[in-house]
């Protein structure tokens, strides 16, 4: 399914989520990278060591240790193929929070309610913007921050702006 519509099934995406004990512990990220490609800016912005280096072959598929991770984000804005989430399931007794890059203009608002739309761009339900980071650089995506029911922590990928 991947290779056909872009959108990562079930069995690609077990393979990189974080266990439950790790979610319960704080923010952890996930490297939804699947392609063998030349890359490595998530490695080379990791200042934990918690992306395991290529030492083989740099088309390898980043991997993650998620006991080292904690969830600063510093890769979310570095991934070019914008592969990379940080989910925080501590955030809040009812809500999760998820940090994600957002490259369309204009930037969303904090405070502002927007649509959660899954990895189909499908609308699952709403979300809060809790911060947005602009990058400072021309090498950095924007950040933002978004709170939605933990439900959804697994499923929220993107948002879309209100009319």
């Amino acid at each position: 399914m991947l290779e056909k519509t872009g959108v990562a099934t079930q069995k690609d995406l077990e393979k990189v989520m974080p266990s439950k004990e790790r979610l319960k512990k704080g923010p952890v990220a996930v490297i939804e990278c699947f392609q063998r490609i030349p890359c490595n800016p998530c490695y080379t912005s990791c200042k934990v060591g918690a992306i395991k280096e290529l030492v083989e072959d740099i088309n390898d598929i980043p991997e993650l240790d998620e006991d080292k991770c904690i969830g600063c984000g510093l890769c979310v804005s570095k991934c070019p193929g914008l592969a990379i989430f940080i989910v925080d399931e501590t955030y809040s007794k009812d809500e999760a929070k998820i940090m994600l890059p957002y490259e369309f203009l204009p930037l969303p608002e904090e405070g502002q309610i927007v649509d959660a739309l899954n990895r189909e761009g499908k609308v699952v339900g709403k979300a809060r913007v809790l911060q947005v980071k602009n990058g400072k650089y021309e090498d950095k995506t924007p950040v933002i921050s978004i709170a939605v029911p933990k439900r959804l922590s697994m499923e929220v990928r993107n948002i879309r702006l209100g009319d």
